[in-house]
Protein backbone atom coordinates (compact mmCIF):
# COMPACT_ATOMS: atom_id res chain seq x y z
CA UNK A 1 0.00 0.00 0.00
CA UNK A 2 1.27 3.46 -0.85
CA UNK A 3 2.47 5.53 2.09
CA UNK A 4 0.38 8.36 0.62
CA UNK A 5 -2.86 6.39 0.93
CA UNK A 6 -5.39 8.16 3.18
CA UNK A 7 -6.07 6.84 6.65
CA UNK A 8 -9.50 5.49 7.58
CA UNK A 9 -11.42 6.00 10.81
CA UNK A 10 -13.06 3.09 12.62
CA UNK A 11 -16.37 4.24 11.09
CA UNK A 12 -15.22 4.16 7.47
CA UNK A 13 -17.32 1.16 6.39
CA UNK A 14 -20.38 2.56 8.15
CA UNK A 15 -20.03 5.91 6.35
CA UNK A 16 -19.89 4.14 3.00
CA UNK A 17 -22.92 2.00 3.86
CA UNK A 18 -24.84 5.24 4.49
CA UNK A 19 -23.91 6.53 1.03
CA UNK A 20 -21.50 9.21 2.19
CA UNK A 21 -19.47 11.17 -0.33
CA UNK A 22 -15.91 10.70 0.89
CA UNK A 23 -12.99 13.11 0.57
CA UNK A 24 -9.29 13.17 1.41
CA UNK A 25 -8.82 15.61 4.28
CA UNK A 26 -5.47 16.05 6.03
CA UNK A 27 -4.48 12.53 5.04
CA UNK A 28 -7.77 10.97 6.17
CA UNK A 29 -10.63 9.60 4.07
CA UNK A 30 -13.58 11.43 5.63
CA UNK A 31 -17.30 11.87 4.89
CA UNK A 32 -17.90 15.19 3.12
CA UNK A 33 -21.68 14.85 3.03
CA UNK A 34 -24.36 12.17 3.15
CA UNK A 35 -26.89 14.04 1.06
CA UNK A 36 -27.50 17.78 1.12
CA UNK A 37 -25.09 20.05 3.04
CA UNK A 38 -27.98 22.47 3.51
CA UNK A 39 -30.21 19.81 5.05
CA UNK A 40 -27.42 18.65 7.36
CA UNK A 41 -26.70 22.23 8.42
CA UNK A 42 -30.37 22.92 9.17
CA UNK A 43 -30.70 19.65 11.09
CA UNK A 44 -27.92 20.69 13.49
CA UNK A 45 -29.41 24.16 13.90
CA UNK A 46 -32.92 22.89 14.63
CA UNK A 47 -32.62 19.25 15.71
CA UNK A 48 -29.35 17.28 15.83
CA UNK A 49 -26.45 15.98 13.77
CA UNK A 50 -23.97 13.15 14.25
CA UNK A 51 -20.32 13.64 13.24
CA UNK A 52 -17.22 11.45 12.96
CA UNK A 53 -14.29 13.61 14.11
CA UNK A 54 -11.82 10.77 14.60
CA UNK A 55 -9.26 12.52 12.42
CA UNK A 56 -8.54 15.03 15.20
CA UNK A 57 -5.21 14.66 17.01
CA UNK A 58 -5.17 13.71 20.70
CA UNK A 59 -1.95 14.33 22.64
CA UNK A 60 -1.69 13.34 26.31
CA UNK A 61 0.47 15.36 28.69
CA UNK A 62 1.13 14.00 32.18
CA UNK A 63 3.59 14.60 34.98
CA UNK A 64 4.26 16.71 38.08
CA UNK A 65 5.10 19.75 35.93
CA UNK A 66 2.37 19.31 33.32
CA UNK A 67 0.61 22.55 34.25
CA UNK A 68 3.83 24.58 34.23
CA UNK A 69 4.83 23.05 30.92
CA UNK A 70 1.52 23.84 29.20
CA UNK A 71 1.63 27.39 30.54
CA UNK A 72 5.03 27.68 28.86
CA UNK A 73 4.12 25.90 25.62
CA UNK A 74 0.63 27.31 24.95
CA UNK A 75 -1.27 30.59 25.16
CA UNK A 76 -3.04 31.48 28.40
CA UNK A 77 -3.20 30.12 31.94
CA UNK A 78 -3.71 26.42 31.26
CA UNK A 79 -2.58 25.57 34.79
CA UNK A 80 -5.58 27.49 36.11
CA UNK A 81 -8.04 25.13 34.42
CA UNK A 82 -9.77 22.98 37.03
CA UNK A 83 -9.99 19.21 36.75
CA UNK A 84 -12.96 18.27 34.59
CA UNK A 85 -12.88 21.53 32.60
CA UNK A 86 -11.48 22.49 29.19
CA UNK A 87 -10.04 25.60 27.57
CA UNK A 88 -9.77 26.86 24.03
CA UNK A 89 -6.21 28.00 23.37
CA UNK A 90 -3.47 28.24 20.76
CA UNK A 91 0.10 27.14 20.20
CA UNK A 92 2.31 29.78 18.62
CA UNK A 93 5.69 30.03 16.96
CA UNK A 94 8.46 32.00 18.62
CA UNK A 95 7.53 35.03 16.48
CA UNK A 96 3.90 34.88 17.65
CA UNK A 97 2.44 33.31 14.52
CA UNK A 98 -0.20 30.66 15.23
CA UNK A 99 0.69 27.02 14.64
CA UNK A 100 -2.78 25.74 15.55
CA UNK A 101 -5.79 26.38 17.75
CA UNK A 102 -6.45 23.72 20.37
CA UNK A 103 -8.78 22.49 23.07
CA UNK A 104 -7.06 21.34 26.26
CA UNK A 105 -8.95 19.12 28.71
CA UNK A 106 -7.72 18.76 32.27
CA UNK A 107 -8.58 15.25 33.40
CA UNK A 108 -8.33 13.64 36.82
CA UNK A 109 -4.87 13.24 38.32
CA UNK A 110 -3.31 10.06 36.99
CA UNK A 111 -1.27 9.55 40.14
CA UNK A 112 -0.36 11.45 43.31
CA UNK A 113 1.08 14.80 42.34
CA UNK A 114 0.82 14.16 38.59
CA UNK A 115 -1.56 16.22 36.47
CA UNK A 116 -3.24 14.77 33.38
CA UNK A 117 -4.18 16.81 30.31
CA UNK A 118 -5.41 15.97 26.82
CA UNK A 119 -4.52 18.39 24.04
CA UNK A 120 -6.74 18.11 20.94
CA UNK A 121 -5.25 19.49 17.73
CA UNK A 122 -6.71 19.88 14.27
CA UNK A 123 -6.01 16.95 11.96
CA UNK A 124 -3.96 18.98 9.49
CA UNK A 125 -1.62 20.23 12.22
CA UNK A 126 -1.55 17.30 14.65
CA UNK A 127 2.01 16.23 13.85
CA UNK A 128 3.24 19.83 13.93
CA UNK A 129 1.67 20.35 17.35
CA UNK A 130 3.06 17.06 18.66
CA UNK A 131 6.57 17.90 17.46
CA UNK A 132 6.40 21.38 18.99
CA UNK A 133 5.19 20.05 22.35
CA UNK A 134 7.89 17.38 22.46
CA UNK A 135 10.56 19.99 21.66
CA UNK A 136 9.26 22.43 24.27
CA UNK A 137 8.99 19.74 26.96
CA UNK A 138 12.77 19.62 27.38
CA UNK A 139 13.63 20.56 30.96
CA UNK A 140 10.15 19.80 32.32
CA UNK A 141 9.20 16.70 34.31
CA UNK A 142 6.44 15.67 31.91
CA UNK A 143 5.55 12.98 29.38
CA UNK A 144 4.12 14.01 26.01
CA UNK A 145 2.41 11.03 24.37
CA UNK A 146 0.91 10.69 20.90
CA UNK A 147 -2.55 9.18 21.48
CA UNK A 148 -4.00 9.76 18.01
CA UNK A 149 -4.58 6.04 17.51
CA UNK A 150 -6.08 5.56 20.98
CA UNK A 151 -9.35 7.40 20.35
CA UNK A 152 -12.31 7.63 18.04
CA UNK A 153 -14.20 10.91 18.39
CA UNK A 154 -17.95 11.13 17.76
CA UNK A 155 -19.92 14.35 18.19
CA UNK A 156 -23.66 14.81 18.60
CA UNK A 157 -24.59 18.46 18.13
CA UNK A 158 -27.81 20.46 18.11
CA UNK A 159 -30.68 21.42 20.41
CA UNK A 160 -31.89 17.80 20.65
CA UNK A 161 -28.43 16.47 21.57
CA UNK A 162 -28.87 16.50 25.39
CA UNK A 163 -31.97 14.31 25.16
CA UNK A 164 -30.35 11.96 22.66
CA UNK A 165 -27.26 11.47 24.78
CA UNK A 166 -29.28 11.18 28.00
CA UNK A 167 -31.06 8.17 26.48
CA UNK A 168 -27.79 6.20 26.32
CA UNK A 169 -25.87 7.37 29.39
CA UNK A 170 -26.42 7.74 33.11
CA UNK A 171 -23.89 10.59 33.33
CA UNK A 172 -25.12 13.84 34.89
CA UNK A 173 -25.49 15.91 31.73
CA UNK A 174 -27.42 18.65 33.52
CA UNK A 175 -24.39 19.23 35.71
CA UNK A 176 -21.93 19.14 32.80
CA UNK A 177 -21.10 22.73 31.93
CA UNK A 178 -20.02 24.09 28.57
CA UNK A 179 -16.30 23.40 28.05
CA UNK A 180 -16.24 20.63 30.63
CA UNK A 181 -15.70 16.89 30.40
CA UNK A 182 -16.17 13.88 32.61
CA UNK A 183 -15.51 10.15 32.33
CA UNK A 184 -18.63 8.05 31.99
CA UNK A 185 -20.34 5.22 30.17
CA UNK A 186 -22.22 5.81 26.93
CA UNK A 187 -24.13 2.96 25.31
CA UNK A 188 -22.30 0.58 27.63
CA UNK A 189 -18.76 1.67 26.70
CA UNK A 190 -16.30 3.89 28.60
CA UNK A 191 -16.04 7.41 27.23
CA UNK A 192 -14.81 10.89 27.97
CA UNK A 193 -17.98 12.97 27.63
CA UNK A 194 -17.19 16.59 26.73
CA UNK A 195 -19.66 19.43 26.28
CA UNK A 196 -17.73 21.01 23.43
CA UNK A 197 -18.07 21.55 19.70
CA UNK A 198 -17.72 24.09 16.90
CA UNK A 199 -21.28 24.23 15.60
CA UNK A 200 -22.67 27.14 17.60
CA UNK A 201 -25.25 24.81 19.13
CA UNK A 202 -25.29 22.82 22.35
CA UNK A 203 -23.64 19.44 21.91
CA UNK A 204 -21.19 16.81 23.05
CA UNK A 205 -17.97 15.22 21.85
CA UNK A 206 -17.39 11.61 22.91
CA UNK A 207 -13.89 10.15 23.05
CA UNK A 208 -13.91 6.33 23.00
CA UNK A 209 -11.64 3.50 21.96
CA UNK A 210 -11.82 2.92 18.19
CA UNK A 211 -13.20 -0.59 18.65
CA UNK A 212 -16.29 0.91 20.30
CA UNK A 213 -16.98 3.54 17.64
CA UNK A 214 -19.48 1.61 15.53
CA UNK A 215 -21.66 0.48 18.45
CA UNK A 216 -21.66 4.00 19.89
CA UNK A 217 -22.64 5.54 16.54
CA UNK A 218 -25.44 3.01 16.12
CA UNK A 219 -26.72 3.57 19.66
CA UNK A 220 -26.83 7.34 19.17
CA UNK A 221 -28.54 6.90 15.81
CA UNK A 222 -31.24 4.77 17.42
CA UNK A 223 -31.65 7.23 20.29
CA UNK A 224 -32.08 10.02 17.76
CA UNK A 225 -34.87 8.34 15.84
CA UNK A 226 -37.97 10.46 15.97
CA UNK A 227 -36.21 13.72 16.88
CA UNK A 228 -34.52 14.41 13.55
CA UNK A 229 -30.92 13.27 14.14
CA UNK A 230 -29.01 12.89 10.86
CA UNK A 231 -25.41 11.94 10.01
CA UNK A 232 -23.37 14.98 9.01
CA UNK A 233 -20.15 15.44 7.04
CA UNK A 234 -17.26 17.87 7.10
CA UNK A 235 -18.89 20.24 4.63
CA UNK A 236 -21.72 21.21 6.95
CA UNK A 237 -19.34 21.31 9.90
CA UNK A 238 -17.50 24.10 8.10
CA UNK A 239 -20.67 26.11 7.43
CA UNK A 240 -21.83 25.63 11.01
CA UNK A 241 -18.55 26.75 12.54
CA UNK A 242 -18.80 30.12 10.76
CA UNK A 243 -21.10 31.08 13.63
CA UNK A 244 -19.65 28.62 16.14
CA UNK A 245 -17.71 31.27 18.09
CA UNK A 246 -19.76 34.43 17.53
CA UNK A 247 -23.22 32.85 17.40
CA UNK A 248 -25.57 31.28 19.89
CA UNK A 249 -22.91 29.99 22.31
CA UNK A 250 -21.51 33.41 23.13
CA UNK A 251 -24.93 35.06 22.97
CA UNK A 252 -25.90 32.69 25.78
CA UNK A 253 -22.90 33.83 27.82
CA UNK A 254 -21.07 30.54 27.30
CA UNK A 255 -17.59 31.84 26.54
CA UNK A 256 -14.94 29.15 26.09
CA UNK A 257 -12.22 31.48 27.34
CA UNK A 258 -14.08 31.84 30.63
CA UNK A 259 -14.19 28.08 31.20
Amino acid sequence: MSSNAPRHTALDALHRSLGATMTDFAGWDMPLRYGSERDEHIAVRTKAGLFDLSHMGEITVTGPQAAEFLNFALVGDIGGVKAGRARYTMICRADGGILDDLIVYRLEQSEAGSSHYMVVANASNAQVVLDALVERSEGFDVEVRDDRDAYALIAVQGPESPGILAAVTDADLDGLKYYAGLPGTVAGVPALIARTGYTGEDGFELFVKPEHAVELWQALTKAGEGVGLVPCGLSCRDTLRLTGISGKALMSGLSPVAA
